[in-house]
């Protein structure tokens, strides 16, 4: 009996082991376009060494202040994923989190600092010529929080041949008067790569602003492109961003753009989006098709 119960454990400690994604982290990819190195961290299924099988993928992004480690380390994502993935609620999947620095992922009003060109044209096809990834739309999600929310509807809504699904958590989806009564000191720290700092009151709204206005760019993005792209929208009802989400809400309904709207107890905090992202990847790896 000693010796099975020995073997048992072997056997199920060894099984448990192989059913461990990986994660590499902080790996670098040098850019033409933002003329620097960008870091980001990757999740690779516990089955990618021991297969040839391609994978869809999901682009998992920060928030303001945090990097590419935000998700791999305060998300937990690869127990979360390794979870998720072998409770059978989501297919395995590569998980891509790039440092966007304070970039919110868009151009900036300047063109020293274009983001948003690096992750279309160098991030995606680098990730997906180096890693056994099913490289079209129909396999292809992106997700992430606060302003990484943001950045999510942003590419999403600008790029809809690219992705089949979006899932904006916490989304700092601000509004026209948002920004004209931000507080300077708040406008500094959110947006000091993408705006000048100067710009005050009603003289914030400008072309660049509303090129990376995610409701006017909903109000004037054709609806058969948005609704080619499948959405979940969470956020908490203690977030202080919950009055922007609520209206993002409303605005796909008056759009009639299908989507999923969640708010739940809680706050602008980790726990928060650890508890969201199961739900997340499994919304995710259900539209892949």
């Amino acid at each position: 009996m000693q010796k099975f119960f020995t073997l048992y454990l072997i056997l199920t400690s060894f099984i448990t082991y192989a059913q461990q994604g990986t994660i590499k982290e902080s790996l670098k990819l040098k850019s033409s376009v933002l003329g620097r190195e960008v870091e980001y961290s990757i999740y690779l299924p516990a089955d990618y060494d021991k297969t040839n099988r391609r994978y869809p993928v999901l682009y998992l992004l920060h928030g303001l202040g945090d990097d590419e480690t935000g998700w791999t380390q305060a998300g937990e994502v690869q127990s979360i994923t390794d979870r998720t993935i072998n409770n059978g609620d989501a297919p395995a999947m590569i998980i891509v989190m790039p440092d966007a620095g304070k970039t919110w992922y868009m151009n900036s009003a300047d063109g020293k600092n274009n983001y948003e060109d690096f992750f279309i044209r160098e991030l995606i096809p680098h990730i997906e010529a180096s890693y056994r990834i099913r490289a079209s739309k129909e396999f292809r999600g992106i997700a992430g929080l606060s302003m990484g929310g943001f950045g999510t509807l942003l590419l999403a809504t600008k790029h809809t041949d690219l992705f089949a699904a979006a899932a904006p958590l916490s989304s700092a989806v601000f509004t026209d008067t948002d920004a004209v009564t931000m507080a300077d000191s708040e406008w500094a720290r959110r947006f000091t790569v993408n705006f000048p700092q100067t710009l005050k009151g009603k003289d914030r709204l400008t072309d660049h602003w509303y090129k990376n206005s995610i409701p006017k760019i909903i109000e004037t993005t054709p609806v058969e492109q948005l609704k080619s792209i499948r959405y979940y929208i969470d956020c908490g009802d203690d977030d202080h961003l919950i009055k922007e989400n609520m209206a993002l809400h409303a605005l796909l309904i008056n759009k009639g753009i299908p989507h999923e709207f969640r708010v739940r107890d809680g706050a602008h905090t980790w726990i928060y989006w650890r508890t969201a992202l199961p739900e997340v990847l499994k919304f995710v790896g259900a539209s892949f098709r």
